[in-house]
C-alpha cells in the first residue's frame, strides 16, 4: 500500500478503504466468469455472493450515516446470501453501487463530524468506531475474495500487492523511489 502521510483519520481510512478495493478488484479481474459464481464447497460463499454482502452492508451502513441507524430497516442480511447476480456486468454494478455509498459518506466529513455519535444495531459508535469496524468487515471479505481467486487462477495468479519472494526487490524499488503502487 502506498503510504501518504496524513494526520487526518478520516483521509487515512479513506485510503485504507480504496486500497482494499483495489485489491479486491485485481483479484476478481483474473478470475472467469464462472469462477465468479463458484463455491468450494456448500458452507462457502462465492466471490459473487461476498460482493453481493458487502454491498448490502456498504449500503446499509453509509446511507445516512450521521442520521439513522446503520442497520437499515429493509436490509434483509440473509438474502444477501442467496441468488448472486446473473453475470459479471451486474456484479461490478453492484460492487461499484456499493463503494459509492462508503465514499459519498466519508469524503464530505468534517472535524467536527467526526466527533459524533452513529449507531449500529441500536449500539452507540463513535464515528471512528464505526469507520473501524467497516474497515475490519471490508478487509476481511475483500480477503476472502483474493483467497478465492488465488486458489482458482493457481500458477497464472498475478498478486495485488507484493508478490512471494519479492519482498526484498519491492523495498528496494521503495527506498530508491521506484515502486509501483501496488
Amino acid at each position: 500500500m502506498a503510504l501518504k502521510f496524513t494526520t487526518s483519520y478520516r483521509d487515512d481510512s479513506l485510503s485504507v478503504f480504496r486500497y482494499y478495493k483495489r485489491s479486491a478488484e485485481a483479484a476478481m479481474i483474473q478470475v472467469t466468469d464462472e469462477q465468479l459464481f463458484a463455491v468450494l464447497d456448500p458452507e462457502m460463499n462465492s466471490i459473487a455472493l461476498i460482493v453481493k454482502h458487502m454491498s448490502g452492508n456498504m449500503r446499509s451502513r453509509w446511507t445516512d450515516f450521521l442520521t439513522s441507524d446503520g442497520e437499515k430497516p429493509d436490509r434483509n442480511r440473509e438474502s444477501e446470501f442467496m441468488e448472486p447476480p446473473s453475470n459479471r456486468e451486474e456484479l461490478a454494478a453492484l460492487w461499484e453501487s456499493g463503494w459509492n455509498c462508503v465514499f459519498s459518506a466519508l469524503e464530505p466529513l468534517s472535524s467536527e463530524e467526526m466527533k459524533r455519535t452513529v449507531f449500529i444495531r441500536g449500539e452507540a459508535h463513535s464515528v471512528m468506531q464505526a469507520i473501524n469496524r467497516q474497515i475490519a468487515h471490508y478487509a476481511y471479505h475483500c480477503g476472502q475474495i483474493v483467497f478465492l481467486a488465488k486458489h482458482f487462477q493457481c500458477a497464472q495468479w498475478k498478486s495485488p500487492t507484493v508478490p512471494r519472494g519479492q519482498s526484498a526487490k519491492f523495498n528496494q524499488e521503495v527506498k530508491t523511489g521506484k515502486a509501483s503502487q501496488r
